[in-house]
């Protein structure tokens, strides 16, 4: 297993908070990393619809059996109603480290946190892999990098790029973008999402980019938010003394991997 740089940070905010949320794109290796930093804790994947349920309709009792040994509780924003519950035990037993959360949406997450685990979670973001996670010192082709990606499940399984970043395209529309969003037509999310991709490094036009997808201003800046917090972009604002100039000029778009801009 390739050695993650954030794992040290992790591990340090285990000592010092009750709860430590790990946050990240889908198969950016949140699950492998905790169960490896955190071998003792038992694992439950919210994803599961048994454990889900058990989660929804018994929270006291499910999380009576992590207070031992403490728990990596994984899509935690599955069942954002338990961060309440989690709240009342920690506060009670007063343990550094118990509860490991990791979650795929940020916005939803977050905005749970805020409301119910404020001051005892550390945050934590684990991207795909790095440039010197994957590669140290060789110096692979500048093709081979945009083309692969980062993605630790392509590098880890050995799996055509195309064909891996493929199944994660359709994996996000069906599984996240049907559920938090009312939209009919998924096709016309993933031709938003390819025109952003060809925009990758280029100045934001929102309203170019409506206008190729055929959708309004509105949409459009609704689709952006939701792709920059399941974090397949991000945004580089410009760099102006001025820092009112800053918060006005408009951003640079950006995927945050760069083989999945590139498939």
């Amino acid at each position: 297993m390739i050695d993650r740089q954030i794992s040290a940070k992790i591990k340090g905010y285990a000592n010092r908070y009750p709860v430590v949320t790990l946050t990240g794109p889908r198969q950016s290796g949140k699950t492998t990393l905790c169960k490896m930093l955190f071998k003792k804790h038992a694992y439950y994947s919210l994803e599961d619809l048994d454990v889900r349920n058990r989660a929804i309709n018994d929270p006291r009792s499910f999380l009576d059996k992590c207070r031992k040994t403490g728990a990596i509780l994984d899509e935690i924003q599955r069942v954002p109603t338990l961060m309440s519950y989690i709240q009342g035990v920690v506060d009670v037993e007063q343990k550094d480290g118990q509860f490991i959360l990791t979650g795929s949406q940020n916005f939803q997450l977050l905005n749970t946190i805020t409301q119910s685990l404020a001051g005892r979670t550390a945050l934590a973001t684990l991207l795909p892999f790095s440039y010197s996670e994957i590669y140290g010192k060789k110096s692979p082709t500048l093709d081979k990098i945009l083309l692969k990606g980062f993605y630790p499940r392509i590098h880890d399984k050995k799996l055509n790029p195309s064909e891996g970043l493929g199944f994660y395209v359709s994996t996000y529309l069906e599984r996240d973008i049907r559920t938090l969003i009312n939209i009919k037509d998924l096709s016309k999310f993933e031709v938003f999402l390819k025109l952003c991709a060809a925009r990758t490094g280029q100045v934001l036009n929102m309203s170019n980019l409506a206008n190729d997808c055929g959708i309004n201003h509105n949409t459009a800046k609704s689709w952006l938010s939701l792709l920059e917090a399941s974090y397949i972009i991000h945004f580089v604002r410009p760099h102006f003394k001025n820092f009112k100039k800053r918060l006005m000029k408009s951003p640079k778009l950006y995927f945050i991997d760069v083989g999945l801009a590139a498939y």
